[in-house]
């Protein structure tokens, strides 16, 4: 059948308190000793302000008090950090929420606010190298984002919680971060809600408890993860648990009015990641699974471990978004105009899922779009209305990064043969694991496996605005 065309956005651990390094420098005394504030982004052309500079995250630890009925949040975090300059201050990300009080390494430490950036100035500065805890406690009503470009996403309600999908600038909308793919770090959830109520998330639970009327729900991502996989599912769900053929728990959650999706969903999940395991190499992380929200929306999420579907999944679906788990969660873009790297690869994941089940070849598929008319609706998304290599900040989901970054896949593989193409695979995913990447990296290793010049495909796939003849 030809492919259907979707709207989808199917888009080392810190736990201990850190201990100052070096002795610290007070804060005032920073401007003749080379002490600098730190950037309020990441460079990103797309997101110039997400991320933050001076500093890497290597653990959150989120203590978030729901209330579902009024939608009120009440929260600390716990960042812990490293220092990579000579800080006299630096910024987290934090959209909308009220912050109360921010204390550096258990310092009270100055704070403001403009736009999204939150500005921390420690009592004393902090030398490059210094492992720091900043502690921020907030709270507010966390609202969604809604965008023409990308729909809606952040903290989204649901008429018994709530549920978070990120992608790409939503973290910031509910807990203080350096949310941008380039700083990776592990999480810990201590998320308290009324009795009776569950809370599911990325990563292994780490027990639950209840005391007056409340619960409390811990969950760690052991693995480092960018800050808008980070995920919570919050309210009332069934849920089936197993292992995959080679070991890996799987936790798979769905509203009630959509029990009749658990099982489709649990055991799809197994036979996807038992299947990509063959291809991609080792699955990256401790756990997996999915859920399933109690409320329709337009897109579903490659949350890490743990996707969300925001609608009733299919098989390609469901490989889709596992798919991600090599491609986008442990291997990360560096940034956000390499995102075909992502979604390039989790479409080309379907069309060689169908392949090896016997349903159409990856050719019959890539020939079904390459041959379409030019008054086919998507012809000039596809050809061209952008680079698939750069597609814009406001074109980051459309299909171009999606189908004809899968193309490009399948016209790398007939240049370098099944052989090398399989081997490419295994090798990006396990040299880069838990890391982030760009497109030149990948076409370096392309070449490099292949023996092959392939600068003039990738030219012609990624970065022209033509239907290509010959490649």
């Amino acid at each position: 059948m030809p492919p259907r065309i979707r709207s989808t956005r199917t888009v080392a651990t810190l736990t201990a308190t850190a201990c100052l390094l070096v002795p610290a420098v007070p804060a005032a005394a920073s401007g003749g000793h080379g002490y600098r504030p730190g950037s309020p982004g990441l460079g990103d052309a797309y997101f110039p302000e997400e991320g933050n500079g001076g500093y890497d995250v290597g653990h959150y630890d989120l203590a978030l008090d729901y209330d579902p009925a009024s939608n009120a949040l009440v929260a600390t975090a716990k960042v812990k950090a490293r220092a990579t300059q000579d800080l006299s201050r630096f910024n987290l990300d934090l959209k909308q929420l009220t912050v109360k009080s921010v204390q550096v390494d258990g310092r009270k430490a100055g704070f403001s606010r403009k736009g999204q950036e939150l500005t921390v100035t420690p009592a004393r500065g902090l030398r490059k190298g210094t492992r720091f805890t900043v502690t921020v406690a907030y709270s507010g009503t966390p609202k969604p984002i809604s965008r023409p470009d990308l729909g809606t996403f952040g903290w989204i309600k649901t008429p018994d919680g709530a549920y978070v999908v990120s992608e790409p600038d939503g973290a910031s909308t509910w807990f203080p971060s350096n949310d941008h793919p380039l700083d990776k770090a592990t999480y810990t959830y201590r998320v308290t809600v009324p009795k009776g109520t569950q809370v599911l998330s990325n990563g292994v639970p780490g027990g639950e408890s209840t005391r007056g009327g409340k619960s409390t729900f811990i969950w760690n991502e052991r693995s480092p993860m960018a800050s808008y996989l980070a995920m919570l599912a919050i309210g009332k769900f069934q849920v089936a648990k197993g292992r995959t053929a080679s070991g890996i728990p799987v936790i798979t959650g769905v509203a009630p009015n959509r029990a009749d999706e658990l099982k489709p969903i649990h055991q799809g999940t197994i036979d996807a990641i038992d299947w990509e395991e063959k291809v991609f190499g080792k699955y990256p992380f401790a756990s997996t699974g999915g859920i399933r929200v109690g409320v329709d929306v337009a897109f579903s999420l490659e949350t890490q471990s743990r996707p969300i579907y925001g609608y009733q999944p299919d098989t390609p679906t469901i490989v889709h978004e596992l798919s991600h788990q090599w491609f986008g969660d442990s291997v990360s873009v560096a940034r956000w105009k390499d995102i075909w790297l992502n979604e390039g690869f989790a479409t080309y994941a379907e069309w060689l899922y169908n392949e090896q089940h016997g349903i159409e070849t990856a050719q019959q598929t890539f020939d079904y779009l390459y041959n379409q008319p030019s008054t086919w609706k998507y012809y000039n998304d596809l050809w061209l209305n952008r680079k698939t290599g750069d597609p814009g900040r406001d074109e980051l989901f459309e299909i171009t990064a999606y189908y004809r970054g899968a193309m490009t896949l399948h016209a790398l593989r007939g240049r370098i043969g099944d052989k090398a193409f399989f081997a490419l695979i295994k090798a990006w995913t396990k040299a880069h694991r838990d890391g982030n990447v760009t497109t030149r990296q990948f076409i370096a290793l392309a070449e490099k496996i292949s023996h092959k010049d392939l600068d003039g495909l990738f030219h012609t796939w990624l970065y022209t605005q033509t239907k290509p003849v010959k490649w």
